[in-house]
């Protein structure tokens, strides 16, 4: 008989599942509540809770909203998007994970410390102080491990105004300038070990008379699922990976799967099920990203089960 085990370590990491229980809550009340993005990356749940009357919009789309109530989802927003909302009169609902807020804080402060705080008034401000602060501003580079384009980056990059610079993989650290001081970050779910040769890289290269410094943001949370993950796709015949295509920390997570297990299948929802890939297995690991709703992995197993049984 096939046996099947879920991975109790996968499923919603705590941001995202805080910002799931703030949109159900305000649901619960009746109110029209509206969600800048997928409020996480698994087409399933953000369909579910569209269901339930969750609004999903864009940022054109909240350009032209006005007295309402939208959700910021856990990945965060820049500075540029609260104060849209001051404008429109909208309230913000802030389900921004507490490790992505620290982050931002933490880069908002290096970015100022830099010298990019610079007053408007000059009547108030001395010039040659100002100047000097420029030159020293833009003799630094505040770079950042992730993903172009990823919600939470747009949120960091936002803090510096967009003159942070983004590295998306390990090659990318070349392109640096070793002569300027680097204050080095990472996307709250990239790899650690990427992150770690970036620094090595970096420590290798950098000018005696530049500053480096790295900072481990990576939330460990997300990164202590890697070796567990790697345990659990060993251990099986054959494992299920569940996730959204688009959830980054899912990809990372089923290379991990593959990386020790060649029977590794990734699907979005149980109609993807082949049930050739069980032919001569005798035991499945399911698991997920930390987008995947443990509902969605539960209902694979059954799936799974169903047809198993009607064979």
């Amino acid at each position: 008989m096939l046996q099947i085990e879920i991975d109790e370590g996968s499923g919603f990491c705590f941001g995202v599942t805080t910002a799931i229980k703030k949109a159900e809550e305000e649901l619960e009340k009746g109110r029209q509540l509206y969600c800048l993005g997928d409020i996480v990356h698994n087409s399933m749940e953000v369909e579910r809770l569209a269901k339930r009357g969750l609004i999903t919009i864009n940022h054109d789309q909240l350009r032209e909203l006005h007295n309402a109530t939208v959700l910021l989802r856990a990945h965060g927003e820049p500075p540029e998007t609260y104060e849209l909302a001051r404008k429109n009169n909208i309230e913000i609902i802030d389900a921004t994970c507490p490790v992505v807020l620290a982050l931002q804080r933490r880069i908002k402060n290096q970015y100022e410390k830099n010298g990019n705080s610079v007053a408007c008034d000059l009547e108030k401000v001395d010039l040659e102080t100002e100047l000097k602060d420029r030159k020293k501003a833009t003799a630094s580079q505040i770079v950042i491990f992730g993903k172009l384009g990823h919600a939470e980056v747009l949120g960091l990059v936002g803090q510096t105004h967009s003159h942070a610079i983004v590295i998306e993989k390990f090659e990318d650290v070349q392109q640096l300038d070793f002569n300027r001081d680097i204050y080095l970050y990472s996307q709250t779910t990239k790899s650690l070990n990427e992150f770690h040769r970036i620094i090595e890289y970096i420590q290798e290269h950098i000018s005696e008379n530049a500053k480096f410094r790295s900072f481990d943001t990576i939330c460990r949370q997300v990164a202590n699922r890697m070796p567990n993950i790697s345990l659990f796709a060993a251990k099986h015949d054959l494992v299920l990976f569940v996730a959204g295509r688009k959830s980054s920390n899912g990809k990372v997570l089923f290379h991990e799967c593959l990386s020790v297990n060649s029977n590794s299948h990734q699907v979005e929802s149980a109609d993807e099920i082949d049930m050739e890939w069980f032919r001569n297995v005798h035991t499945v690991g399911i698991c997920g990203a930390t987008s995947t709703p443990k509902w969605l992995m539960e209902e694979c197993r059954d799936e799974i089960l169903r047809q198993t049984t009607e064979a």
